[in-house]
């Protein structure tokens, strides 16, 4: 006897499998592939530059110049107070100060005097406050420190001449003029950081120890600190 074995209908309609989107991750894969060849191609592209090129381009993404000691220290061979003292000497600051600045190279720092000159006064006698020459030199003197990025201190030197005012002396205006100059630098964009000290130092440490009252011993040193 044969049996008829009746396969159960079903009713209604059958859900669909919903679409595979099998070609989606190919694109972001190769989206990947061209992004990381860029990256690989503008690496390859800066390795090749120069400092002054690296500077250039960054500049063109708005970062700020920056001159790497360290690595221009590598390349080149010098020392870093040998590379200090080029830039210096070639800076705006050297080429353009005339009789007003003096440069010293120690065994630990390198010093930017901006001195009083006959004639040509960075302050007015007795005042702390710079004067049109004085500010000029500032200016200048806050971009080599930005150029360079190292660290400074600053003094403020006065003559052997005593300051006809009650309760104010040598000390107090080297003091102001030293702590003036300060405020000059981080106002014309130097970072407060590298301000490392501010001293007023009177007549104690004259550029011409046997001519107390010339000009030349009015002055603020700048001393950039190399170690």
């Amino acid at each position: 006897m044969v049996t008829d074995y009746a396969s159960p209908r079903r009713t209604g309609r059958t859900p669909q499998a919903p679409t595979r989107r099998s070609g989606a991750w190919k694109l972001a894969y190769a989206d990947f592939l061209t992004a990381l060849c860029a990256f690989f191609l503008i690496m390859w592209l800066v390795h090749g530059l120069s400092s002054d090129g690296k500077n250039n381009l960054a500049e063109q993404f708005g970062a700020a110049h920056a001159t790497s000691m360290t690595q221009d220290n590598a390349e080149t061979g010098l020392s870093v107070a040998g590379q200090a003292r080029d830039l210096l000497s070639a800076s705006a600051l050297v080429e353009s100060g005339g009789g007003n600045v003096l440069l010293q190279a120690g065994t630990s720092d390198l010093r930017i005097e901006l001195t009083d000159r006959a004639g040509l006064p960075l302050f007015e006698r007795g005042n702390a406050q710079l004067n049109s020459r004085g500010d000029t030199l500032m200016k200048l003197a806050a971009q080599a420190i930005i150029t360079l990025g190292i660290p400074v201190s600053i003094e403020g030197h006065t003559d052997s001449r005593p300051i006809e005012r009650a309760d104010y002396s040598n000390w107090e205006l080297s003091s102001d003029r030293a702590n003036i100059a300060r405020r000059s630098l981080i106002s014309n964009g130097v970072p407060a950081e590298l301000v490392q000290s501010v001293a007023g130092l009177a007549d104690t440490r004259p550029i011409a120890p046997d001519a107390p009252y010339l000009p030349q011993n009015r002055r603020l040193s700048i001393v950039f600190h190399l170690e």
